[in-house]
């Protein structure tokens, strides 16, 4: 690879963060999925060469952390929405309350769980 192509490869790498960045901020986890194989394959040839832009690297570097940060806190944000929906789940057929005694109660609901879709 001939200095211009890496620094081409370079570029292409850090649009193609600073496009990841963007779809997670935006939360469109379809373009997150679209940039994968990209984001691979550049990463796979900026690491083939051996580098010599200290400056550039460390850029990408930083880039990298960045979008895994983010990444990291969508995920969280997923889990704790998947969290909550099995709770809403769980007690959606039943009520537990606790009476005078101290003592669980669960209070069975006969709740049509139907939706109905207009058009």
């Amino acid at each position: 690879m001939t200095a211009n192509s890496n620094a081409t490869t370079t570029e292409e790498l850090s649009d193609l963060l600073d496009a990841e960045r963007e779809a997670l901020l935006k939360g469109d986890l379809e373009k997150l999925n679209a940039l994968l194989v990209s984001k691979e394959l550049l990463i796979e040839a900026v690491n083939a060469v051996p580098q010599t832009d200290l400056t550039t690297m460390e850029m990408l570097d930083k880039k990298v952390k960045r979008n895994q940060l983010l990444l990291d806190g969508a995920l969280e944000g997923i889990r704790a929405v998947a969290a909550r929906m099995a709770r809403l789940r769980e007690v959606k057929g039943a009520l537990e309350t606790y009476g005078a005694d101290g003592k669980r109660h669960d209070i069975q609901l006969d709740i049509d769980s139907s939706v109905e879709h207009r058009v």
